[in-house]
């Protein structure tokens, strides 16, 4: 009653070469859903890891699409309809990935986030809540506090940031000025970019509080992310 319900489903789908394809799905369904979506898992002996996130993640996205209204019936419809293009395109990405590796760093890969929250009421929940997100999704970066500004810089796989925003977005991780919890609706995604050779990865995910604007230049300056300040802070104190 407090976990919600899981339980696997094994389709098997004709794929591009005419074979089958065994697609083992796992659904978790919170206590709340169909108004929050369902966390999903893929595996198939017959595709690679990195097809099985593709797929995971097309399913999150029509997910999306279906939200407060019970989706999974349609989800496995829609997969079975659509399991060769999202392969195909899979393919397509990985084949591009390589080309680009040949002449780029194994950095490829690393994207960066950075999020503006209007407040956090319940803020000791909501901080500890971001620093599980972050270390479940190998992500790093900062938590920011300066003022009345609260920012949220993350770096790592893009896929964990589109899963980290995901749980940002549909996660009771506040509460309303009654005490109820709450998602998140004050959220502004100011920037979703790959991190550049000028950028400075952080090794690890923080909280830290600045005194001044200042200090929470400089923590840009020192991450190689001036220009993202420039264009994105100042403005937020009007």
């Amino acid at each position: 009653e407090t976990h919600g319900i899981t339980f696997r489903i094994q389709i098997s789908v004709k794929e591009l070469l005419d074979t089958d394809v065994l697609l083992k799905l796992l659904f978790h369904l919170p206590v709340n859903y169909p108004s929050t979506l369902p966390d999903i898992s893929v595996n198939s002996d017959q595709l690679t890891r990195a097809q099985c996130m593709d797929v995971k993640d097309k399913l999150l996205e029509q997910a999306k699409k279906h939200l407060s209204e019970p989706m999974v019936h349609d989800l496995i419809l829609w997969i079975q309809q659509h399991l060769k293009y999202v392969i195909k395109q899979s393919a397509t990405v990985c084949n591009e990935k390589t080309t680009l590796s040949k002449g780029t760093s194994a950095e490829d890969g690393i994207w960066m986030l950075l999020l503006h929250l209007d407040h956090m009421r319940a803020k000791a929940k909501y901080v500890k809540t971001v620093e599980k997100w972050a270390s479940d999704l190998r992500l790093t970066g900062r938590l920011m506090f300066m003022g009345k500004i609260i920012l949220i810089l993350l770096q790592g796989d893009r896929s964990n940031i589109k899963e980290y925003l995901i749980l940002q977005k549909t996660s009771k991780v506040d509460v309303d000025s009654s005490g109820k919890k709450c998602k998140e609706k004050m959220i502004s995604v100011l920037c979703e970019t790959k991190v550049q050779s000028q950028h400075k990865r952080f090794q690890t995910f923080e909280v830290k509080e600045y005194s001044t604007l200042d200090e929470l230049q400089k923590e840009f300056e020192t991450a190689g992310l001036i220009t993202l300040f420039s264009e994105f802070v100042p403005p937020l104190l009007k």
